[in-house]
C-alpha cells in the first residue's frame, strides 16, 4: 500500500475521545510515527487539522456491527478536509475493573452505548447494569476514579494500562468480526498516483431533480464496470426534498472506465465533490464476499 506523502511527513494526528479510546488505538496502528493528540467531539479533531495544530485527523465512518457513525457524513462534506487514507481496526472489548475486583462482584458497568450494544450477551449473561457513558476511555477513567470493586468498564486494553485497571475478561464483544473504519485526512488533497495499487475514490453528490436521476447516474458505474462500495443518502438542512448521497468506487478518477462513469454522474448532479483518492487498505482484499 503506498503511503501518501502528507502521512510520511506528519508529527500530530488528532482523534475523538480521551487517551485510551478506539480511535487512539488505531491512530497508533495506522500512523506509528505520528504524535496523537485527545479531542472531545469530532468537530474539534476537524477543526485541530484547519487551525494547523495537527496535520492529520482520524475519523470512524462505521463499524461493521453497529453501522455508520452518526454525523459523520455531514461533517465530512463541510470539513474542508480530504481523505488520504483509510485504516480498519479489530475492535476488542476488555471488561476492565479495579485492583482487586472480581468477575462474581460486578454488578454495573459503564461503556459508550454502541460498545454495549456489541457486548449484550456478557451484560445478560452476568446480570450486569448497563450504564451509558459518553466515551469508552472515559468510562475506564471514570472506574478508577470510583475505585468501586463492583463496578467495571467495557474499553479497550490501552485504556487499562492508562488508568491502571485490570482487565477482569478479554475480547467480551459478541461477533469476532467487529472492525471499525477510519478515514485519515488532511488539509490539503494528496490522491494516490494512478497505477498505485488498488484505489478508493470518495466523494458527494447531490442529483438534478428530473425523473429518475438517481438511477440514471449510477448507470454509468455499472456500464463502465466500476464497482461501487459505498452508497448512502442523508438529508440536508432538516429538508425531506434535499439529499446528498456519499460513495466509495473502487478506482482511480484517471482510469478510462472510472472517468467515464464520473462525466455521467455529472450529467445527473447538481453538484459533485471528490473527497479523496487514497490507498485501499490490505484488509478490503480479506473481506468476505457476500
Amino acid at each position: 500500500m503506498t503511503t501518501s506523502t502528507l502521512i510520511a511527513r506528519a508529527q500530530k494526528v488528532a482523534f475523538q475521545g480521551e487517551p485510551g479510546a478506539y480511535a487512539n488505538l488505531a491512530a497508533r496502528e495506522a500512523l506509528p510515527h505520528v504524535a496523537t493528540v485527545p479531542y472531545p467531539t469530532f468537530d474539534d479533531a476537524v477543526a485541530a487539522v484547519r487551525d494547523g495544530e495537527t496535520e492529520l485527523a482520524i475519523i470512524p465512518v462505521e463499524n461493521s456491527l453497529h453501522g455508520r457513525i452518526a454525523d459523520i457524513h455531514h461533517l465530512l462534506p463541510d470539513a474542508g478536509l480530504y481523505i488520504v487514507g483509510e485504516h480498519f481496526h479489530r475492535v476488542r472489548h476488555q471488561l476492565l475493573g479495579v485492583k482487586g475486583a472480581t468477575l462474581d462482584g460486578l454488578k454495573t458497568v459503564l461503556s459508550q452505548g454502541p460498545a454495549l450494544g456489541q457486548c449484550r450477551k456478557l451484560i445478560r449473561d452476568m446480570k450486569l447494569t448497563a450504564q451509558n457513558w459518553h466515551d469508552t476511555a472515559g468510562s475506564a477513567r471514570h472506574v478508577a476514579e470510583l475505585n468501586d470493586p463492583t463496578v467495571a468498564a467495557i474499553a479497550s486494553g490501552l485504556a487499562a494500562e492508562i488508568y491502571g485497571l485490570d482487565i477482569l475478561k478479554a475480547d467480551v464483544e459478541d461477533e469476532s468480526h467487529n472492525m471499525t473504519r477510519f478515514l485519515i485526512m488532511a488539509h490539503e488533497p494528496d490522491d494516490a498516483p494512478l497505477d498505485s495499487g488498488p484505489v478508493v475514490t470518495t466523494f458527494v453528490f447531490r442529483v438534478r431533480n428530473v425523473p429518475a436521476a438517481l438511477y440514471k447516474a449510477m448507470g454509468g458505474f455499472a456500464t463502465n464496470g466500476v464497482n461501487m462500495t459505498k452508497l448512502e443518502s442523508y438529508q440536508l438542512g432538516g429538508s425531506f426534498n434535499a439529499t446528498q448521497f456519499y460513495a466509495d468506487i473502487e478506482g482511480h478518477p484517471q482510469e478510462h472506465n472510472v472517468r467515464l462513469a464520473l462525466e455521467e454522474l455529472r450529467f445527473f448532479t447538481s453538484k459533485l465533490t471528490i473527497l479523496g483518492v487514497y490507498p485501499a487498505h490490505p484488509f478490503r482484499a480479506r473481506m468476505p464476499s457476500m
